[in-house]
């Protein structure tokens, strides 16, 4: 029986999806194919169409079909990070010329892509604040060929409506993107909203444990997942089958993670927002959040990320980040442990003087798993 019909419910086929027992030993656990090339029998004879792991890797192809699975997608993509994947998906989509629109809060990283290598290559972008989706219409141009969005988006944690936007993007012929790594399929399903792609950096919560880098496309139309499985073996930057493997665990236990993620986010957020030397806090789940509603709408929680700005400026807000114990300084996010960081010095250091510049008090959070009381002590501590 086909992985895509063992279940509907999102808990079973993180498990089961991509999956299968291995045939000659009976193994649950898929093996790690640790090889290069194999055995063909005769010339043009492929075992299962293996021929050089560049071009498919059975571990890599058992967490491809994972992820398309829990995106509700006809194929997935595994990539050696999340901006090989990006990178992969504008080659593929866009020619010189062409013109994408992106959102005013997006990953330094994307934003980086986008400002000092696509423009050298001749494709031209426009900022938009993608929770508008009238703002969305408005940076259009004839030569638009993808609407790009982060929701939530990172760091300030703004929410777009995916099914509106991509109604914009759909009237203009052009493909819309979502970024969909912080909330991860478990809590929302973009391509079931009218995406016509989903990107993830699998470090995050598709991973999980801060021990594996990758990056991921899921896309609903096959076609298209022909044309980016071309590119990704032109290109080369697959995802290795030791890494695949790590995140093919990780999204066994992603429903759980993101269950325990959420609650303790939720928590954290309201106690910054009650807490005296917080002037702002960035979370989908407060009430009082713009997005709130729209999060509420095709969000089944709100994930594990959460912002907030402080009083002082700059310096104080870095003081946050060194004085916390609990919380690890680091960048990255969406691994159990809790993570803080100043993103205007640390992962958004790449969007300064741009009109992607996040605020110089702004603190983010990537809430773990640990007891959240012990949380939220370590932040009044670090708040002083």
């Amino acid at each position: 029986m086909s992985d895509r019909h063992i279940s509907q419910h999102f808990e079973t086929l993180a498990i089961h999806a991509g999956n299968t027992a291995d045939p000659q030993t009976g193994a649950v656990v898929p093996p790690i194919y640790q090889v290069s090339t194999y055995k063909q029998d005769g010339v043009g004879g492929l075992r299962g169409g293996y021929e050089y792991s560049r071009s498919a890797n059975p571990t890599r192809t058992a967490l491809e079909e994972n992820l398309a699975a829990l995106e509700g997608g006809r194929r997935g993509l595994a990539f050696a990070s999340g901006l090989a994947a990006e990178d992969c998906l504008l080659r593929t989509l866009l020619r010189p010329g062409d013109h994408v629109v992106i959102p005013n809060d997006a990953y330094g990283g994307t934003f980086r892509l986008f400002a000092k290598v696509a423009t050298r290559w001749g494709v031209e972008w426009s900022v938009a604040d993608t929770s508008d989706p009238a703002a969305v219409r408005a940076a259009l141009t004839p030569q638009t060929r993808a609407v790009w969005v982060e929701t939530p988006s990172n760091p300030l944690l703004g929410i777009t409506d995916i099914a509106a936007v991509a109604q914009v993007a759909r009237d203009a012929g052009a493909r819309l993107v979502v970024d969909n790594t912080f909330a991860t399929p478990y809590l929302q399903q973009p391509l079931a909203l009218g995406a016509d792609v989903v990107v993830h950096s699998l470090t995050k919560y598709m991973g999980g444990h801060s021990d594996v880098v990758g990056g991921a496309l899921i896309v609903g139309d096959p076609e298209l997942g022909e044309e980016l499985a071309f590119h990704q073996n032109a290109m080369g930057a697959i995802a290795g089958p030791f890494d695949s493997w790590l995140v093919l665990r990780g999204t066994k236990t992603l429903a759980v993670r993101m269950d325990r993620h959420s609650e303790n986010a939720t928590k954290v957020a309201e106690m910054l927002s009650r807490h005296a030397r917080v002037t702002s806090v960035l979370y989908p789940g407060l009430p009082e959040h713009p997005g709130h509603e729209v999060a509420a709408k095709q969000m089944k929680a709100f994930g594990g990320m959460v912002s907030f700005r402080v009083e002082g400026g700059e310096e104080a807000a870095v003081e946050v980040c060194n004085r916390a114990n609990v919380f690890t300084l680091g960048e990255s996010l969406g691994g159990v442990e809790s993570l803080i960081e100043h993103p205007g010095r640390m992962t958004h250091a790449s969007a300064a003087g741009s009109a992607l510049e996040v605020p110089a008090d702004l603190v983010r959070l990537s809430v773990g798993i640990e007891n959240v009381d012990d949380l939220l002590a370590d932040l009044k501590q670090a708040l002083g």
